[in-house]
């Protein structure tokens, strides 16, 4: 199925009057929220707030009860379970609080196999991920399974396997959530320096004031609604 078109143009990402419920339970409230191309955006709030709900809503990995989810000129909620896969593989990438790296497989595995999924050459995927260990600062460890490396180096790992496969949208949901200040601090300068350098728009979930600190913009989740904390609005 195809995106549907929309006839003007708009925000690279936006989410229209979404709500969200688990069971009786209401994650999101008509929450909007609109990104553009090359931001980078920081999604604070309390647990149980809906920050991660509405990632998932955004990246298509969640479809809203009511509302609209448009990525790049059309909707994205409408697409099918397989269209709305095929987009995760090709135009998002995603950092999640624990890295999620399979830990089977060697550093270099990890990060060749997006681009294996997508049916990139052998060859050429393993050069491209060596490449991106080496933006990492991880040149040497291509041939480490993640349990020989550091919570600061796995995540690492984890944007390398994110950005190897130039998205337009990355998606970090407490990237520094299980890393001390330092490896944490490292993690995000990396993070926001190669999304900018690739023109890529990141949006990161965090309670972390010092990661929000990284972002262009951030605005405030809070039982279900989205605030711009500067204009002191619920966005709709």
């Amino acid at each position: 199925m195809t995106i549907d078109a929309r006839p003007a143009p708009g925000p690279l990402l936006e989410a229209r009057s979404v709500s969200r419920s688990y069971g009786r339970t209401p994650a999101l409230r008509e929450a909007s929220l609109s990104v553009t191309a090359g931001e980078i955006l920081a999604i604070m709030g309390p647990s149980g707030s809906g920050k991660s709900t509405l990632l998932h809503c955004l990246a298509g990995i969640f479809t809203p009860d009511a509302g609209e989810v448009w990525f790049d000129g059309g909707r994205l909620d409408t697409l099918s379970d397989a269209g709305r896969s095929r987009l995760r593989r090709t135009a998002f990438g995603f950092v999640f609080q624990f890295g999620q790296l399979v830990p089977e497989l060697t550093a270099a595995d990890n990060v060749a196999l997006p681009l294996l999924l997508g049916r990139t050459g052998r060859r050429q995927a393993y050069q491209r991920a060596r490449g991106w260990l080496d933006r990492l600062e991880l040149d040497g460890l291509g041939g480490r399974r993640t349990g020989e490396l550091s919570g600061g180096q796995a995540q690492r790992v984890a944007i390398a396997r994110a950005l190897v496969t130039r998205p337009k949208v990355i998606f970090a949901d407490e990237p520094t959530g299980a890393l001390d200040s330092l490896a944490g601090e490292k993690v995000m300068d990396l993070l926001v320096g190669l999304a900018r350098q690739e023109g890529a728009t990141v949006i990161v979930v965090t309670h972390d004031s010092r990661v929000a600190a990284c972002a262009d913009r951030e605005v405030i989740v809070r039982d279900g609604k989205v605030t711009d904390p500067y204009a002191g609005e619920v966005l709709r």
